[in-house]
C-alpha cells in the first residue's frame, strides 16, 4: 500500500527527496533549481510551495512540486505514479498545469481531467539538452556578465521573451513588467549568471543560466530583440553563458527548447546541445469553461 504524504516544510521534503532527484541532476533540472533557490536564496514575496510523495514499501517512488507562479513539476512522477498524485491533489488544490518529460506529463494531465472535470491543452512542446563539446560561435562582440545596475534592461527582455513565450499580447498594467524585474532581481541575488552580449557598445543578446547546484547548470531564457536577430548574437551569448557554468563547476550545462522553434533547435546543437528527452507543459482550464 502506498503512502502519499503533502508536506508543508520545504527542508524536510527535500531531505526526504534530494538523493532522489539528485541521482539524475540532468533529468530533474527544474526541481532541483527550484528547490536549491527557495531553500538557499528565498524571496519575502515567494508563495508556499506544492510538496507530494509517495512511498511504497518504505522507498521513495514519486516526487511532485509546485513552486508557484509555476506549474507542477512531474520529473520525479513516473506515468504508473500519476494517478495516485492527482487522487491525493484532487479537490484540496487548484493547479494551473503541469509540466515535465513528456510520458509523465501526459499522464497526469489525464489523470487530473479525469478527477477535477478541467480541461487541458498542450501549451508547449519541449525539448531538454544537454552540452556536450562547446563549440563557441565566431560572432562580432563581447560578452559581459550582468550586474544590478542591468536589471531594467533585462527585466524589460524577460518581459518580451515571456509575451512571445506565451503567445499574449503585452499590457504594462498586467504587471508583467513588475514580475519580470523580480525574478532578475531575485536570481541576481541567487548568484545565477546573466550574460549580455554586445557588439561594440550596444548590447544585443541575453543569456541566464542558475548558479550551479548537483553539478547542473540550467541556461533560460535566452533573449534576443528582434532587430538583432540572424546575426548569431543568441547562439553566442548561449555560449558565453555556458563558459560562465563550466568556470562555476556545472559537469551537466542544460537548456530547454521549444519544439516549434527549428531555428533555435538547430542553432544549439551546432554549437555542442544534444536531445536528452522530449517534455510537454499542459495548461489546464477551470471545469466547465
Amino acid at each position: 500500500m502506498a503512502e502519499v504524504t503533502k508536506h508543508d516544510d520545504l527542508a524536510e521534503f527535500w531531505a526526504l527527496t534530494g538523493d532522489f532527484f539528485n541521482a539524475d541532476p540532468v533529468f530533474h533540472t527544474v526541481p532541483i533549481a527550484a528547490v536549491d533557490r527557495r531553500l538557499n536564496h528565498p524571496d519575502p514575496d515567494d508563495e508556499p510551495p506544492l510538496l507530494v510523495t509517495v512511498v511504497e514499501d518504505g522507498v521513495l517512488v514519486a516526487a511532485a512540486l509546485r513552486t508557484p507562479p509555476w506549474p507542477l513539476t512531474v520529473s520525479g512522477v513516473p506515468p504508473e505514479w500519476a494517478e495516485t498524485v492527482a487522487d491525493a491533489l484532487a479537490g484540496d488544490v487548484e493547479l494551473p498545469g503541469v509540466n515535465g518529460p513528456r510520458d509523465a506529463a501526459e499522464a497526469f494531465a489525464v489523470a487530473w481531467v479525469a478527477r477535477t472535470g478541467c480541461g487541458a491543452y498542450e501549451h508547449m512542446a519541449l525539448r531538454l539538452y544537454e552540452l556536450k563539446d562547446l563549440e563557441t560561435p565566431d560572432v562580432p562582440g563581447h560578452a559581459r556578465l550582468a550586474t544590478v545596475d542591468d536589471i531594467d534592461l533585462l527585466s524589460h527582455w524577460h518581459a518580451d521573451f515571456a509575451v512571445e513565450a506565451t503567445g499574449q499580447a503585452r499590457d504594462g498594467r498586467d504587471g508583467s513588467d513588475d514580475r519580470s524585474a523580480r525574478i532578475v532581481r531575485v536570481g541576481l541575488a541567487a548568484g545565477h549568471g546573466h550574460v549580455i552580449w554586445y557588439d561594440g557598445d550596444e548590447p544585443v543578446s541575453w543569456a541566464a543560466a542558475n548558479a550551479p547546484v548537483a553539478g547542473m547548470s540550467r541556461i533560460g531564457p535566452v533573449y534576443t530583440p528582434p532587430e538583432h536577430r540572424r546575426r548569431g548574437y543568441g547562439a553566442a551569448a548561449t555560449a558565453a553563458c555556458a563558459t560562465w557554468a563550466r568556470e562555476k563547476g556545472a559537469e551537466h550545462v542544460v537548456l530547454f527548447t521549444d519544439l516549434t522553434n527549428p531555428t533555435s533547435n538547430s542553432i544549439y546543437q551546432r554549437i555542442g546541445f544534444r536531445p536528452v528527452v522530449d517534455a510537454a507543459e499542459f495548461v489546464f482550464s477551470p471545469a466547465g469553461s
